[in-house]
């Protein structure tokens, strides 16, 4: 059986209830002698992560005890309060499916009009949708909004926007007349320069921006937002760790007019590349533009609120031919984790968790560049990711820091950048430790020299 509490006024009411005025009551056929009469000897209160901690000590007994890692590019390690597992688990979330009846889903629209809320509250914008696929969809259906939305067929994206994000876009828009230019990034600051932004135009339909971008530089978005109005484009924000949103100032209060985002971090486990969940948000002018759907609020006769779907304008409620999107099913099971994240620690909790991805990336980096031939290429601020230009090829350092520390170190930027073999890019958590930091340093000390 799962742990059931009860409040001491419900223990008192069910006490008075079987005629008892204790507890104690309840066992006075027990022979005195035979009673405990002592606290338990158990350790003092530890939090969850604590607890699961002291399991994992005991799991790293097996062979198969995970290793330490230090990996990010779009997916990320956070930790996840065991309530939102608990809940999603409930028959009623577990099965359920489109609302389309909204007099039997008052439940699942309300979740998801609290989940929408909670992605305006987060990105700085007007209105938000029920969710998408993941964050690359999301992105990818940005651009085909901007297109509808300023009758242009041009997009210009920043080459620090995630690799496989721009791959998928690519394949989402490769039988349309949608155009996409990339524009490059500056070597010594590891973003985009306002300077370098030529290719905006009057035929432009939106730039497209990632902050923190691929590298984990944090971009300067308002400048960026202000050069892409000055030609009558839209501004999309995209950002693939959601965590950052407790930290840096919100894309709406930095001029976006889009702003897309992975939500995997939000509770949402790494498995094997899903199921994640992606952010959609606008401003309210272009809401009807919007794809997927959007749940609101209403009230009948008698003033009674209810729960609705009062945008769908998707394949399945409206002619193909007029739909905003093909999506058939959002992540709603997955949106639900999320919001009940969100929900669970709320904004002082996500604030405290969002300085302890920053401090101890400081902290890594700031250690790692004193390492003999290592250095940090990029000088723009960081949140939780950043570059390390090693003096080796970073495959080859990475492959002995796993079979030799039984750490994976990060993310070889060879992958994507072929000219960049020595680059790797390294992810800090609330999740790693000082002592993982410092393993993971002396490891590639050891290693280099």
């Amino acid at each position: 059986m799962r742990y059931i509490p009860n409040s001491p006024e419900e223990r008192d009411e069910m006490l008075k209830i079987v005629g008892l005025n204790s507890a104690d009551e309840l066992f006075r056929s027990i022979p005195n002698d035979v009673q405990l009469n002592r606290a338990l000897d158990v350790t003092a209160p530890l939090s969850e992560i604590e607890v699961i901690s002291e399991m994992e000590k005991l799991a790293e007994k097996n062979m198969a005890a995970r290793k330490t890692s230090f990996l990010g590019a779009g997916a990320y390690s956070h930790y996840s309060p065991t309530i939102v597992d608990h809940l999603i688990q409930r028959s009623e979330f577990f099965t359920s499916y489109t609302p389309y009846q909204p007099e039997v889903t008052q439940g699942t629209l309300q979740y998801i009009f609290e989940f929408q809320t909670l992605v305006c509250q987060l990105t700085g914008m007007d209105v938000a949708n029920a969710s998408m696929y993941d964050g690359s969809t999301a992105m990818a259906e940005a651009f085909l909004m901007a297109q509808r939305v300023t009758k242009r067929d041009k997009v210009v994206i920043a080459e620090t926007v995630h690799p496989e994000y721009l791959a998928v876009a690519k394949t989402y828009t490769q039988h349309g007349d949608l155009k996409i230019e990339t524009v490059h990034f500056d070597k010594e600051s590891g973003r985009i320069l306002s300077d370098d932004l030529d290719k905006l135009d009057a035929q432009t339909a939106a730039l497209v921006v990632q902050s923190p971008n691929f590298f984990g530089c944090v971009e300067d978005l308002q400048i960026l937002a202000d050069k892409a109005h000055e030609v009558g484009a839209l501004f999309i924000v995209v950002v693939t760790e959601a965590i950052s949103f407790g930290l840096l100032k919100s894309p709406g209060a930095c001029g976006a007019d889009i702003v897309v985002a992975e939500g995997q971090s939000f509770g949402i486990p790494l498995s094997y590349g899903g199921p994640y969940v992606g952010l959609f948000a606008c401003k309210d002018k272009y809401v009807r533009n919007m794809p997927g759907r959007l749940a609101g609020i209403a009230y009948d006769a008698k003033g009674n609120r209810g729960f609705v779907l009062t945008l769908a304008t998707r394949e399945q409620h409206i002619r193909r031919e007029k739909a905003t999107s093909n999506i058939c099913t959002n992540q709603g099971l997955i949106a639900l984790a999320a919001t009940i994240y969100m929900e669970t620690m709320g904004k002082r909790g996500l604030q405290e968790v969002a300085m302890q991805n920053a401090q101890k990336a400081a902290y890594a980096s700031n250690r790692i560049s004193e390492i003999e031939g290592f250095s940090l290429p990029f000088s723009a601020p960081k949140f939780n990711e950043f570059v390390v230009r090693a003096p080796k090829p970073a495959e080859e350092i990475l492959a002995k820091l796993t079979n030799e520390k039984g750490i994976i170190g990060g993310l070889s930027l060879s992958r994507y950048y072929a000219k960049n073999p020595n680059d790797f890019l390294v992810c800090v958590t609330e999740l790693n430790t000082k002592e993982q930091i410092d393993n993971l340093v002396e490891g590639l000390r050891e290693i280099s020299e």
